[in-house]
């Protein structure tokens, strides 16, 4: 038996506010081919040809808005996970971020320093999709053949139907639920619809009716479907009506058709169907990010308050939560027998 040790993996962040670390980070996150599928070519043209000689300075500006004295919020949180994770479980825990530092080949290499040849390798996102665990776990592999092959990865499988995490998120939301609300959206990462056919080894998806059915072949695979069985069994917990919720999709990159609704479209519109006070979640993310603390609880709480809304409640992300970190160690815990059963 080898030694045994966990990776908790996260999406990444610039190494600080600056233009230039924001546009070194941005061309290795969107320079990714499960990122932005086009042939390189292509993708080099859209990404450095026009994205990053205009895109920088905005993104720069907007990470100022949230970063923190320790410095970014996403890298922050995990490593807090880690530390709390560390205090329940006897084998070693390192974090690695699929963009940027600490990365994973950076994550794998400190394990494999302290003895570790088994790795339970942890993408942090709760449903599947090709430009988060299917790239993680892509790099991960790129990594583990190139530079460690000795070593043994298993990895945690998407949790976004997992009871003990619908109770760990449903409670979270619970507490922070405001009393009097006419709607909870819940905002998941958008992607382009091309990604979900081409995530589907089944080829039964069709995105005009499949993602709501009970049961389907591609729902292993489907984020979308993923997303919206998330948001079910959550409402079904706190036994909120289908009626007073919504659905929707954000951080849309290009003029490709992604999958909709649009979160931004949604916000202007809701006010105008007679929702004044909004509850907001988003769980695609587990850990607070720009995505959430400034696309959606500064913009968006902005475009909801100018198209009419009243109230614009923004319900954090399960972060470092003592309940999430017992979901985190049950999901590793599982893992780590696998190794056992080989």
């Amino acid at each position: 038996m080898g030694k045994k040790g966990i990776l908790l993996v996260n999406l990444g962040s610039p190494r600080s506010t600056s233009v230039e670390d924001v546009k070194e980070y941005l061309d290795e996150f969107l320079m990714d081919e499960k990122v932005i599928d086009y042939r390189w070519f292509f993708r080099s043209l859209l990404v450095r040809g026009i994205i990053l000689r205009t895109r920088p300075p905005k993104s720069a500006a907007a990470y100022k808005t949230v970063w923190t004295n320790e410095g970014s919020p996403l890298i922050v949180i995990t490593k807090k996970i880690q530390q709390k994770l560390q205090k329940l479980v006897e084998v070693p825990i390192e974090i690695g971020m699929r963009y940027a530092e600490p990365s994973i080949e950076t994550g794998i290499r400190k394990l494999t320093d302290q003895g570790v040849t088994e790795i339970v390798l942890f993408p942090l996102y709760p449903q599947y999709a090709m430009s988060t665990t299917e790239t993680v776990v892509d790099k991960a592999e790129e990594v583990r053949k190139k530079s460690f092959p000795g070593i043994k990865i298993s990895y945690v499988q998407p949790f976004y139907n997992r009871e003990i995490y619908i109770d760990c998120l449903a409670e979270s939301i619970r507490e922070k639920l405001p009393e009097n609300f006419d709607a909870l959206q819940f905002s998941y990462h958008g992607v382009p619809e091309r990604h979900i056919y081409k995530t589907d080894p089944t080829k039964t998806c069709n995105l005009n009716d499949c993602c709501t059915r009970e049961d389907n072949p591609s729902h292993q695979f489907c984020y979308r479907h993923q997303c919206f069985k998330t948001t079910e069994t959550v409402i079904e917990k706190l036994n909120i009506p289908k009626s007073k919720t919504v659905v929707s999709f954000q951080s849309r990159l290009g003029k490709d058709k992604w999958i909709e609704p649009y979160t931004d479209e949604t916000l202007e519109n809701l006010p105008k169907k007679g929702v004044k006070n909004l509850a907001i979640v988003c769980p695609a993310f587990v850990s607070d990010c720009l995505e959430t603390l400034e696309e959606i609880s500064v913009e968006g709480r902005e475009e909801f308050l100018h198209a009419g809304g009243e109230n614009f409640h923004y319900i954090p992300c399960l972060n470092d939560e003592d309940r999430w970190i017992e979901v985190v160690k049950t999901l590793c815990e599982e893992q780590l027998e696998t190794f056992y059963l080989v």
